[in-house]
């Protein structure tokens, strides 16, 4: 199923039916302010051992998530005073977070060193997601596990067929990946140059 959402004004019926998929145990695509990301529930463990699948990835290396914003992040990551800061300057944007993981997460969703990754992408469709679900959703980009990556909605569609239940087209979106920053310790270290000014963090 592929349905237009309009990417300034989520429509709530819309945003709605998305949620349903979710709730439901689904897999979707969506749009981010860097690429077109695929993912499902935080909390839905056989949802994400499904996206790992179809991404064939090593389920040591876990997936970041996307929150709504500063308060929903610190439900799920231990937030000192200097990353709340930091993130606070920089986000909602092209950013992935990594901090220490709180209890919330599901320990699939933790790396070796029980760490998170967490984005607040400033893209409203994607905000409307987590905020109507209430929790997280996975963000993984639309790619093969090759690398090719997918920015149209259609090609998405296409490629994935029925392993997605839902594709979200919201429109372009710049195609590019987000920059990764860790907080660990309070001491900033980028991980992946991406979108996003670095020279303020």
């Amino acid at each position: 199923m592929l349905i237009q959402i309009n990417p300034e004004n989520p429509q709530p019926r819309l945003v709605a039916r998305a949620i349903a998929v979710l709730r439901q145990g689904g897999i979707i695509a969506y749009p981010t302010d860097t690429y077109y990301g695929i993912g499902c529930d935080l909390m839905n463990k056989k949802a994400i051992e499904s996206v790992y699948q179809l991404k064939k990835r090593d389920k040591r290396e876990p997936f970041s998530f996307i929150c709504s914003d500063l308060k929903n992040i610190s439900d799920y990551a231990k937030v000192t005073n200097y990353a709340y800061k930091t993130m606070k300057r920089l986000l909602p944007g092209p950013y992935t977070f990594i901090l220490e993981g709180a209890r919330q997460v599901p320990k699939i969703m933790l790396a070796k060193r029980k760490t998170v990754g967490i984005r607040v992408p400033d893209h409203n469709i994607c905000i409307e997601l987590v905020k109507n679900l209430g929790n997280p959703i996975i963000s993984t980009s639309a790619a093969t596990p090759e690398g090719e990556i997918f920015n149209d909605p259609s090609f998405i569609k296409e490629h994935f067929k029925n392993s997605l239940d839902l594709v979200i087209d919201g429109g372009p979106v710049p195609g590019e990946p987000s920059s990764v920053i860790s907080l660990i310790g309070d001491e900033p270290e980028i991980l992946r140059e991406g979108l996003g000014d670095l020279d303020i963090v």
